[in-house]
């Protein structure tokens, strides 16, 4: 076993519960800020905003982050940077996109909901579950990880509980209440559906494991995913963080750009396949021909490499383009032939933008914009 078997000792202390270290269904409340929508505000390191007509609609193929060192999502043209935000609450951590235009943003405060076209707020889903005070950085209570359903009906929040397990809150889009909560694992990083819908993946960053939830019943399975063990327990560094599910129903699971964790939660069983970037990995993603891509976020030991993103074929194969400092999360435009990469991460060393990098040639630029972003989604 090499040194990643554990990964603990001097970083315990100051890791803890990280990567690093209750009433009925209630009404939406009111939109996240009454004033008019900011332009061009999203970071002071951002670049100059694009002038965009203000009644005008978004326009296919903009790019919409979550501003988690603030309280905003951010809209940025792809290839001249930020345009415009819409204030949705304290930390927001990751986004879905519905194919009606609304944005689904897990906050600290609720699920904040954003008209993408007309670029306003809707409104904040306020959690069933109480998850203490309202507060910032990586290991705030509230929601963390967010998916929709295929068929656009229902929202499913990963939520934080600190110091305790998780839960899997659902949202019905029409209604805009929750209506169901489910306990989950700790720290829910990541949340997943089946492309048929069927079922949920709450990846829980804390407990070393993932929890399917069968949609129509509700009915949850946990299965343990740690192809390093689990030694060291919350001093960790050796947990899941994001996955990403194939058309067959499996989950693909990075770790340390040394191994991807391949769950079958038919059966449970986690097969492990080598991977080739040798550095901490957090996010990930499908092409549309299925090529994974996974951020390498940077160096945890000695011998680790840089930060990266690895370009991994349906056969295995894969490439590693190497990033200029630690990225967080990835998407990819509709083509297939360019990845969105953020920059915020969720230990220090963030930086305000994205790197947007052509898959076909491996070229990789900055592009300035949000607020130690997070989430990412492409508006189509």
């Amino acid at each position: 076993m090499n040194r990643r078997a554990l990964v603990v000792g001097p970083v315990l202390a100051m890791l803890l519960a990280g990567c690093g270290s209750g009433a009925g269904a209630a009404a939406p409340e009111p939109p996240a800020s009454s004033a008019p929508e900011r332009t061009g505000a999203a970071s002071p390191s951002a670049s100059a905003p694009v002038p965009v007509d203000p009644g005008g609609a978004t326009p296919a193929g903009a790019l919409l982050v979550a501003d988690f060192g603030g309280d905003t999502v951010t809209f940025l043209h792809p290839e001249r940077g930020p345009f415009a935000s819409v204030r949705v609450g304290t930390a927001p951590y990751g986004l879905v996109v519905g194919a009606d235009g609304r944005a689904w943003v897990a906050t600290a405060e609720g699920v904040a909901v954003v008209d993408t076209r007309a670029r306003k707020s809707l409104g904040r889903v306020p959690y069933r579950t109480a998850t203490g005070p309202v507060t910032d950085g990586e290991y705030r209570g509230g929601g963390m990880g967010i998916a929709l359903s295929p068929d656009g009906r229902r929202v499913y929040a990963g939520v934080n509980v600190p110091d305790g397990p998780g839960v899997l809150e659902v949202i019905d889009t029409g209604s805009l209440e929750v209506t169901d909560v489910v306990p989950v694992g700790r720290r829910p990083f990541d949340v997943d559906v089946s492309p048929d819908g069927r079922e949920v993946y709450a990846t829980n960053h804390d407990s070393f494991d993932v929890t399917a939830v069968r949609a129509d019943s509700l009915d949850a399975r946990t299965f343990e995913v740690a192809p390093y063990g689990t030694e060291g327990g919350l001093g960790s560094w050796l947990k899941p963080h994001y996955a990403a599910v194939r058309a067959d129903g499996r989950l693909l699971l990075p770790f340390e750009g040394e191994r991807l964790a391949v769950l079958d939660p038919r059966t449970g069983r986690v097969s492990v396949e080598r991977m080739t970037a040798n550095t901490h990995q957090h996010g990930a993603a499908l092409a549309p021909d299925g090529t994974l891509l996974v951020v390498g976020t940077g160096p945890i030991g000695s011998d680790d490499a840089e930060a990266s993103l690895t370009v991994r074929a349906k056969d295995g194969t894969e490439r590693v383009i190497p990033l200029d400092g630690p990225h967080e999360d990835v998407a990819v435009s509709a083509d297939g032939g360019t990845a969105y990469v953020t920059g915020g991460f969720t230990r220090d060393g963030h930086w305000n933008g994205i790197t947007v990098v052509d898959l076909a040639d491996g070229d990789a630029r900055r592009l300035p914009g949000g607020e130690r972003p997070l989430g990412i989604a492409v508006l189509r």
